[in-house]
């Protein structure tokens, strides 16, 4: 049976205190049903903080990490929410995406208005220009990269990331585009080409019905055939290619002083919306150079970061860098080195990893590890993202990984190959409930360790209300939707009956004690106390404060108990 003894603990705020993670319609379909969700007497003193998704920003792909600007979404918040919410003692964190921005911005909007005449035709990265002199040109208009100096570079897609943008005066320009991109051709009519071209009604009827028929099938303007009017071919094709339109999110050129300035106003208008904390997102991709790799540059990426640093120390914001890479690459130590918090992606296939093996030795290494090189993370079970067990790699064998792996997809969980190279990176995508195979008991004590582990730690919603994998939302999604098996929005009506579960009820009082209990406050100690490798016993004091979590990982039982000394 679980014990959780709060003793004579006064209620106190700290720093380290519990992140909620949603997005602005997780809960109750906007921020304003989460206000309503929190202001109830059962969330009262659980989060210190909490973590917004970018869908909160006026976005429009990837459920929020395609920017078009920092502005509130209205559809989904409001600042009256932000608000409310920091009047009820919240400090948020936020995304801010240094590598990209949404071809709907206004700097690449411009460009595609004005072409060379664009403040902004430097705001974005001219693949030609970037490799002049390094390559050779192609009969489709951009330069293949000599083979020597791209063969340490990474991209996320097959094929060059190149996303051609057509400008006003016809000219085709390739700008470079690591992640999604799509090209739309709208159907036309024949009032439209009558318009532009010397038609009659019946041919420009003709033309239109070939040309929508022929984007229908998915054929490419040029590809369209045209029959009895071929001789106007190229008229049409050249109308169709100066009407299309963008969706995706183009790399930004960070030797631009307008990108500087952009990042300047950004980290302003965040920190004028209560943040504290700010993740930067896709950071790794943003240093570019000719032979160098395009993901961690360096030493590229350490002078972004700093200069970044230097922008948001104006505002008392502190960095979150946002990247996956395997333990035995060190590069989470090099983010602390640096002066950074990190994230700790290691911790959710490490408790798995305690679980499944009834040992506590990996989990005890890695917080020796956080402890000798005083790292500073957040921490997390799950988040909208996949649950990262190939981080894991030089903390565990790559025997022990694969074995985690087969555990979550065999309790239903997907796994997503990077454009079908599985041994660069990926995730396995479940909810971390379905993860440990739905057992309240496992839940909880998951829940139990990383509140008692070093860092902040961050409660994915879907985690608390025991969300399950909803492979119908997967259905949904189509092809690329495998992340929404763990991203299920939750009515206020649904989480009213959630909260009458013990396995949500008793996550919010574990949250509720990392939150108010004083041992866990800044300049606290944690101490792990020598036991048998299928227990973990952690002991966290400050001051005349103690808290001890003695944990069976045969049994998932556990026992938390205070103290007070007496003054």
């Amino acid at each position: 049976m679980n014990e959780l003894n709060h003793g004579a603990a006064k209620k106190e705020k700290v720093g380290l205190g519990p992140m909620l993670n949603v997005y602005p319609d997780s809960v109750g379909a906007s921020l304003s049903g989460l206000v309503k969700l929190l202001e109830k007497e059962v969330f009262k003193d659980v989060f210190e903080s909490m973590y917004i998704l970018p869908s909160v920003f006026n976005t429009d792909l990837d459920r929020g990490f395609s920017v078009i600007d920092y502005e509130v979404n209205a559809l989904l918040a409001s600042k009256e929410d932000l608000e409310t919410l920091e009047q009820m003692g919240m400090d948020f964190k936020f995304d801010f995406i240094l590598n990209h921005a949404s071809v709907l911005s206004k700097p690449f909007q411009d460009i595609i208005k004005k072409g060379d005449q664009s403040i902004y035709k430097d705001f974005f990265i001219d693949w030609n220009l970037f490799w002049e002199g390094k390559g050779t040109m192609t009969e489709e208009g951009y330069i293949q990269p000599d083979a020597a100096l791209i063969e340490d570079m990474f991209f996320r897609k097959p094929g060059l990331p190149i996303l051609n943008v057509r400008m006003p005066d016809g000219k085709e320009v390739p700008y470079w585009n690591t992640f999604y991109q799509e090209i739309r051709y709208n159907p036309i009519d024949a009032i439209d080409l009558m318009a532009e071209m010397d038609l009659q009604y019946g041919q420009a009827h003709l033309i239109a019905e070939k040309v929508n028929q022929g984007l229908q099938e998915g054929k490419k303007p040029s590809e369209i055939e045209l029959g009895p009017m071929a001789s106007h071919q190229t008229l049409v094709v050249d109308y169709l290619e100066s009407h299309r339109k963008y969706l995706g999110q183009m790399d930004l050129n960070i030797k631009s002083p307008l990108v500087w300035d952009f990042y300047e106003d950004t980290l302003k208008k965040l920190a004028g919306y209560g943040a504290g904390i700010v993740r930067l997102d896709a950071f790794a991709y943003a240093p570019k150079t000719p032979g160098e790799k395009n993901f961690l540059n360096e030493p590229g990426t350490w002078d972004l970061l700093e200069r970044v640093k230097s922008l948001a120390d104006r505002f008392d914001l502190n960095l979150l860098p946002e990247i996956h890479s395997k333990y035995e690459e060190k590069i989470h130590e090099k983010i602390a080195e640096e002066g950074f918090m990190t994230y700790d992606f290691f911790l959710p296939g490490l408790i798995i990893d305690a679980f499944e093996s009834h040992s506590s030795v990996h989990l005890i290494q890695w917080i020796k590890d956080l402890q000798d090189k005083k790292m500073h993370t957040v921490n997390m079970l799950g988040c909208h993202d996949g649950i990262p067990l190939l981080d894991l790699k030089g903390l565990l064998s790559d025997g022990q990984i694969q074995n985690l792996i087969d555990v979550v997809v065999s309790r239903g969980g997907y796994v997503k190959d990077l454009h079908g190279k599985k041994n660069i990176y990926y995730q396995v995508n479940a909810t971390y409930y379905s993860a440990l195979g739905e057992d309240d008991q496992k839940m909880l004590l998951a829940r139990a360790i990383q509140i008692f582990m070093p860092g902040k730690p961050q409660i994915w919603y879907l985690d608390l209300f025991a969300g399950k994998n909803d492979y119908e939302a997967v259905k949904r999604a189509g092809a690329a939707g495998h992340k929404e098996i763990n991203r299920t929005n939750l009515t206020l009506e649904e989480i009213e009956g959630r909260l009458m579960k013990k396995v949500v009820r008793e996550q919010i009082e574990l949250i509720r004690f990392r939150q108010t209990f004083p041992a866990f406050g800044r300049g606290g100690s944690l101490e792990i106390i020598e036991s048998d490798s299928h227990k973990l016993v952690l002991k966290w004091v400050k001051d005349d404060y103690s808290a001890l979590l003695e944990a069976d990982l045969k049994t998932y039982k556990y026992v938390i108990s205070t103290s007070k000394s007496a003054i």
